[in-house]
């Protein structure tokens, strides 16, 4: 009831293609009062292995420069620092997605030392513009084992998608806390005369 979520999840992208089409999402005439954060979730497919998925690879050092190029992007449009989050990609388990290249006729694409680097080239980055980042590459690893974070070794199941928004809610929850509430709770509806509360 306090602000709007909107998803701009897009399959397969990589940071060549989103910094292209981020001015197309977040243009210079949106209102960037109304902003309360935004994050920026890239490099699982950046991190795939060149000479085994070219299309998607994006070498490091210009997967770090793409993410500088689309945080400089929202401070041109005046979203500040404070209301970036950076979100490192998560862990890969190599011998699931292997599974799953090879049930499509492909050979291993991706591997998880490499998707590493990508994760701490990410949290660099964070430290070098002063956003905020969540490391889910260190975190789905500590002290336990991440598969179940996992559907298919690389994209995350539900189990993974909870662990996700759980640290991510701790990033927001001080940022949207001091909002008010745009929707009255529930049970302040007066159901008999609902237009009364409501409009």
């Amino acid at each position: 009831r306090k602000c709007d979520v909107v998803n701009r999840g897009i399959s397969g992208y990589n940071t060549r293609w989103a910094k292209l089409i981020l001015p197309r999402l977040i243009t210079e005439n949106t209102s960037a009062d109304s902003i309360v954060a935004i994050t920026i979730f890239f490099g699982a497919n950046d991190s795939a292995l060149k000479d085994l998925n070219p299309k998607q690879h994006v070498p490091l050092e210009e997967y770090a420069a793409n993410l500088k190029s689309m945080i400089q992007y929202l401070k041109s449009v005046d979203v500040t620092e404070d209301r970036i989050i950076l979100i490192t990609p998560p862990p890969l388990e190599d011998a699931a997605w292997e599974k799953a290249c090879l049930a499509k006729g492909d050979k291993l694409n991706r591997c998880n030392a490499t998707t590493g680097q990508y994760a701490q080239a990410c949290v660099q980055v964070a430290r070098d513009c002063g956003t905020d980042v969540l490391d889910l590459w260190t975190l789905m690893q500590k002290n336990q084992d991440f598969s179940s974070y996992l559907s298919d070794g690389l994209h995350l199941s539900p189990k993974g998608s909870s662990f996700l928004a759980a640290q991510l809610w701790s990033r927001l929850e001080n940022k949207v806390s001091a909002l008010p509430s745009l929707l009255p709770y529930w049970r302040d509806v007066d159901h008999t005369n609902p237009e009364a509360s409501l409009l």
